[in-house]
């Protein structure tokens, strides 16, 4: 993985000029940036397949926490309706789902640091990350309806898991826009920061993630992704076969041998082999 500060970018706007998703990294984490801020960040349908490569880009380059933002003051205003002609509508949603599904599936923390605008599939990739960070001039809304389209990007999916079946309704039949401190209460925000002061707290909880136990994070998420739609037995299946798994790496005798010694831990992720090769015998 890249340890340096400085953006590569991916994509450029038509004219060639501005790049349109920077990639940032810095010890241990990424941070990707939609850059149309003249657009608010719209995606164009160009931009669908950059993100899933730059998630899927997460996983191979071994990242320890993922950061997803938009430049100039807003987060995403959602798809580019300009280029809405372009392609087949079969296809285009395909790229929209297997983004989503990429989204979902890093096995590493993942983080929306939104300011301005987020809206329609905007605020649902915000919604596929694991936290959500807002200034409090976020603005929220599924816009779907007064497009007169349906949900897309996931939303269908976390609304209900998020704010339950008729709250999900309000926001996506009305598409009305919400505030950050109503987004909050209805746990779609994790935190309301005061814009002068977002990028130090999205920076130190990113760091703490990254310092995390990786593996056992990755358990942990997926536990906690898939257990709402498991029975009790399932979930109680999936927790001991998880630990299974926890014990054979490195990280879990370092946490003991921490904790002994009165220390904090230094997860670098890893195996134990022999401890592998038992728990996937």
């Amino acid at each position: 993985m890249k340890t340096e500060a400085s953006p590569n970018i991916s994509g450029t706007e038509a004219t060639g000029e501005a790049p349109v998703l920077l990639t940032a990294d810095r010890e241990g984490v990424r941070t990707l940036t939609l850059n149309r801020p003249r657009r608010k960040n719209a995606i164009t349908w160009d931009m669908w397949p950059m993100l899933r490569e730059a998630f899927q880009a997460a996983v191979t380059d071994r990242v320890r926490a993922l950061v997803l933002t938009g430049a100039g003051g807003a987060f995403c205003s959602g798809a580019d309706v300009s280029s809405i002609s372009a392609g087949h509508p079969a296809y285009k949603m395909r790229l929209l789902s297997e983004v989503a599904q990429e989204l979902h599936d890093l096995p590493i923390p993942t983080i929306a640091k939104v300011d301005g605008v987020a809206v329609g599939a905007g605020w649902n990739l915000a919604l596929g990350c694991d936290l959500v960070v807002a200034t409090p001039g976020a603005t929220f809304a599924q816009i779907f309806a007064k497009r007169g389209l349906s949900l897309d990007l996931g939303g269908s999916w976390l609304l209900p898991k998020l704010v339950g079946l008729q709250q999900a309704k309000r926001l996506a039949m009305l598409a009305e826009t919400i505030d950050a401190e109503q987004a909050r209460a209805l746990n779609l925000v994790t935190w309301v920061i005061e814009a002068d002061e977002i990028d130090g707290f999205v920076a130190e909880l990113a760091a703490r993630l990254a310092a995390g136990p990786v593996i056992a994070l990755a358990q942990t998420k997926s536990l906690l992704n898939e257990g709402a739609d498991r029975t009790l037995h399932a979930a109680l299946a999936a927790e001991a076969r998880a630990q299974g798994v926890n014990f054979a790496t490195a990280d879990a005798p370092e946490a003991f041998d921490a904790f002994v010694g009165k220390r904090e831990p230094n997860f670098v992720g890893g195996w134990i082999p022999e401890k592998w090769e038992k728990a996937h015998a």
